[in-house]
């Protein structure tokens, strides 16, 4: 008889199981709804119009007017700021920093005290 009882108690489960996997608003989780959403982190949030361009132009902004004045303090710091803009994303202008700035050293301390 108690096999009887648990197979029907089982059986009507099982039925009601059913039931409420076709009720799409049962047991709806509301938690999210109150508490601030977990994010991940991610790089491309970080990057809200930060991406590294404009240390990107500041950075060859630094290294062209070393080749003007000042070249082994702006052009180091052109070749600083290079790296960091490309580690942030923009390879192409940090690259062209790096190489002006470096060519401005160069030209400083090897070629120009030949001409003084």
């Amino acid at each position: 008889m108690t096999d009887d009882r648990n197979r029907t108690y089982n059986e009507s489960y099982v039925q009601r199981m059913r039931e409420v996997d076709t009720e799409p608003d049962f047991m709806e989780e509301t938690s999210t709804e109150i508490a601030e959403p977990i994010r991940r982190y991610d790089e491309r949030d970080e990057r809200e119009g930060a991406d590294g361009t404009g240390l990107g132009w500041t950075a060859l902004a630094l290294a062209i007017l070393s080749l003007f004045i000042m070249p082994i303090i702006l052009g180091a710091a052109g070749i600083i700021v290079g790296f960091i803009a490309r580690r942030r994303g923009a390879e192409t202008l940090g690259a062209w920093a790096i190489g002006i700035g470096a060519v401005s050293i160069i030209v400083k301390l090897f070629i120009l005290p030949f001409y003084y």
